[in-house]
């Protein structure tokens, strides 16, 4: 056989393999936050249809999620994004550059970003003020200096500055630093004119994390961070409010200016933490892909993330207002895609 022809049927054989191995099973990638209610739908759908198969989900947090996603169509690339906060322009750009151009987005209920401690650290709650002087890599454009909780607000115990939470990756480290992190900082007048002369200077000096040791990246397992909190007392964790709720037990939320982080709080918006949760889907991927519409149409029934649904019950979610859900059962039905132009 010559090279030529040995060539031919090394690159026949190939196409062989890859059509036989071609992928029917959903596989979604994201948000560690929305990862235990997303295994709760999965694993229902695949004891409901078993020839759909039960979906893999994996927890690469929401910003390495998007990556994957936008990364290109075709069995090598996930079906599904879940995200702790909305897609960015930026990954829409990324999407559409590698041939996503089409992406139906629902919202599938809310969340709170809190701070967490061991029940016997003797902190209750704090300031939005205090959260950014005591993370912020350079308040106010100037070198973080502080050492102890009193240091940034004479009112807290001199308890040492030491937060574990989540990485660079993680939709939850957005919203820390978007809802947490940025209103204390542009309450400052010379920030606030920052915003409009130079935005990004602006988001580096709000939302810009300390990497001195006194914020520790935990990683996108939230129950480690769980771990920490519980073995080392005056510690203090960042992360979704589900967890916070599993672990009643063992720690306690902070008051974060003066609101309780509670089911009410969230779903009413008074705590400064509360967000959307969402999930994305790649239409191009539906018709290869069955249990795509089977894990929208189950993630939105009434009776999974409505306020007395089973994502409650099991897993703690907070259920979106009534018109949200509404919308979002629309758009389960008729996949219609998203308009880019509308991100930010």
């Amino acid at each position: 056989m010559t090279k030529f022809s040995l060539g031919l049927a090394t690159a026949a054989l190939a196409l062989i393999s890859s059509n036989a191995d071609a992928r029917t099973n959903m596989r979604a990638v994201g948000s560690s936050t929305v990862y235990p209610f997303a295994r709760i739908v999965s694993e229902k759908i695949g004891r409901a249809n078993p020839r759909l198969g039960t979906p893999i989900i994996e927890s690469t947090g929401t910003g390495a999620g998007m990556k994957l996603f936008c990364a290109g169509v075709g069995e090598r690339f996930p079906d599904v994004e879940n995200a702790s906060r909305r897609m960015k322009a930026s990954e829409a750009k990324l999407c559409v550059s590698n041939g996503v151009t089409q992406v139906t987005e629902i919202q599938v209920g809310l969340d709170g970003v809190t701070l967490a401690t061991a029940k016997s650290t003797g902190m209750t709650g704090v300031s939005l003020r205090a959260i950014y002087l005591a993370l912020a890599k350079t308040p106010f454009g100037k070198t973080n200096t502080s050492k102890t909780w009193k240091d940034v607000d004479s009112r807290l115990p001199a308890l040492p500055i030491r937060v574990y939470g989540p990485p660079t990756t993680s939709g939850t480290r957005d919203a820390l630093g978007e809802l947490l992190m940025t209103p204390a900082c542009e309450e400052n007048a010379g920030m606030a004119a920052m915003k409009k002369s130079d935005p990004d200077k602006f988001k580096a000096i709000c939302t810009g994390v300390r990497t001195d040791g006194a914020y520790i990246e935990a990683g996108e397992n939230d129950n480690l961070i769980v771990q920490k909190l519980e073995a080392n007392p005056g510690t203090i964790g960042i992360f979704g409010f589900s967890y916070l709720e599993e672990n009643a037990g063992k720690l306690k939320g902070l008051n974060v200016n003066a609101v309780t982080p509670t089911y009410a709080s969230i779903s009413g918006f008074q705590y400064p933490g509360a967000r959307p949760l969402y999930i994305y889907l790649k239409n191009a991927h539906v018709n290869a892909i069955p249990a795509m519409r089977a894990y929208a149409a189950e993630f939105t029934k009434e009776s999974a993330f409505g306020p007395n649904g089973y994502l409650r019950s099991q897993g703690g979610m907070i259920a979106a207002p009534n018109n949200v859900r509404a919308r979002s059962q629309n758009a389960a039905r008729t996949l219609s895609p998203l308009d880019f132009k509308s991100l930010k």
